[in-house]
């Protein structure tokens, strides 16, 4: 053996050591947890359940710091730009990390150079709702409706590029029908003109509008998962309704800031998928709509850029732009 390869054996053995010290001495302090949408959200719900139960059972702290604004980018902005020394890491989903770099103009990161994926959280589907007095029962009706009269048909969601206005746009795509968009700037206004028939439809978040439909308010017509939802477990999928294989929802996930050490990677996706795995933690998920996902920080990755890949013709066929 060579002295460059005596060298870079040392070389490669003392990066091995130094890492595995690090890991092991980490964490000796509390953990910046980025939530880049207000307390009490969904977001906000998820991080800190799945904070709450490593911080129980591993004895770590977390610091949860909510920084909301322009679609989540400023709290992903806030990880990106943190030191990558393991102790700031943000709670992004399919909106920050993998619509907003199309929709919007200007990015202040690159959510695939910029940031390391730790793991995948969980996932929830959207669900298409009428009001309690809509002649709608089912997707067939809306669709025959939307045939019929192309435009007629007025469609509420949250916003100008969300994943709801995201899906509902894949959705008249892929069944051949075109509805009028009615970009609220929430979901209560949302909720209410459907609620009173002043709009017909509403593609929104499972959560959002729960308890409009346990106390008979809306009517769900469809789920866009593949699977039904548990608290909606009569109501049909899309796929099931027609289309197959159509699928769309909001995924979840934990990055940390590009360039921090992959065995801090490694760990804290370690205790993430452990914290998932908690019957609690499902159970409470479950409660906000989500089916627990995790897996790898590879696999997350892979998602970001397929769903990169995925929705940018969607954001632009569809027109909308944010500065």
């Amino acid at each position: 053996m060579n002295l460059f390869h005596r060298h870079s054996l040392a070389l490669a053995s003392l990066m091995l050591a130094t890492g595995a010290a690090f890991a092991q001495a980490y964490p000796n302090k509390p953990i910046r947890v980025v939530v880049p949408f207000p307390a009490g959200g969904g977001t906000d719900l998820i991080a800190r359940e799945v904070t709450n139960k490593i911080q129980v059972t591993k004895g770590w702290s977390f610091v949860v710091e909510n920084r909301p604004g322009t679609g989540g980018n400023i709290g992903i902005d806030t990880v990106a730009k943190s030191p990558a020394d393991g102790y700031t890491i943000g709670l992004g989903q399919t909106s920050n990390l993998a619509i907003n770099p199309t929709l919007y103009k200007k990015m202040p990161y690159d959510s695939v150079k910029d940031l390391a994926p730790i793991g995948l959280v969980a996932n929830a589907p959207l669900v298409l709702v009428v009001g309690d007095t809509s002649p709608f029962k089912t997707l067939a009706d809306v669709v025959t409706a939307a045939k019929a009269k192309p435009k007629a048909l007025n469609m509420a969601t949250a916003g100008n590029g969300t994943v709801a206005h995201l899906a509902s746009e894949l959705f008249q795509k892929t069944a051949d029908v075109e509805f009028t968009h009615v970009p609220y700037k929430g979901a209560a206004q949302a909720s209410t003109d459907v609620v009173s028939g002043r709009v017909e439809l509403y593609f929104s978040s499972v959560p959002t509008v729960l308890g409009y439909i346990k106390n008979g308010k809306m009517r769900p017509i469809v789920v866009t998962s593949l699977k039904r939802v548990d608290d909606l477990a009569a109501v049909p999928t899309v796929a099931e309704s027609g289309f197959k294989d159509f699928e769309t929802s909001t995924w979840f996930g934990f990055v940390a800031p590009a360039g921090t050490p992959k065995e801090i990677i490694t760990l804290l996706n370690t205790e993430l998928n452990k914290a998932l795995q908690s019957p609690d933690v499902k159970q409470k998920l479950s409660d906000q709509g989500a089916d627990v996902l995790g897996g790898s920080p590879e696999a997350f990755a892979a998602t970001i850029k397929s769903d990169l890949a995925r929705w940018a013709p969607i954001i632009k066929a569809s027109g909308a732009t944010l500065d």
